[in-house]
């Protein structure tokens, strides 16, 4: 880290806290919040404020990025001159080190395409639930069945079979 009359430069890593929101009328700039998390303590996250004020970073902030991006930002630290000012990440870079996963979609197709929604119907039509059940059993060591038969009825719901009785703890 150097301090200039910009600020203190630095690079985090950590993840898209929240939405990120327009800093101007006309998108030109955005704002989102950084989750930086240096070890695995809970009490050591921080989150912060950041800002992109450029406009092609505006916009790869504000169109390209989700929740829970991990990301790597270059920037200067902005500290308050006084009581009522924020402090900030003043963001010059900004790399995607890793994209979260899809949200389910307002439709309840996980975020799916109806040709995809269509070809796993097909895989899953004509997938008989009892002989895979009864194949997964007849291939578990005796002394497994138990456990795994609760592993399979987490899964898939009830599994009636009779004689496990005698196995459980």
């Amino acid at each position: 880290m150097t301090m200039d009359d910009t600020g203190i430069a630095m690079t985090l890593d950590g993840y898209l806290d929240d939405e990120t929101v327009p800093g101007s009328p006309h998108e030109t700039s955005a704002r989102f919040r950084l989750i930086i998390s240096p070890t695995d303590e809970r009490a050591d996250e921080m989150v912060m404020p950041c800002t992109a004020t450029t406009p092609a970073l505006a916009a790869a902030v504000l169109h390209d990025l989700v929740p829970g991006d991990q990301l790597r930002v270059t920037g200067y630290l902005r500290l308050p001159r006084t009581p009522d000012e924020p402090i900030w990440l003043d963001v010059t870079m900004l790399e995607i080190l890793w994209t979260a996963p899809l949200t389910p979609a307002a439709d309840n197709t996980g975020g799916l395409d109806a040709e995809t929604i269509a070809d796993l119907t097909d895989l899953f039509e004509d997938l008989d639930l009892v002989d895979l059940t009864r194949a997964v059993l007849d291939n578990t060591q005796p002394q497994d069945r138990a456990r795994v038969t609760r592993a399979l009825d987490d899964v898939l719901g009830d599994i009636p079979v009779s004689g496990l009785e005698d196995l459980d703890p």
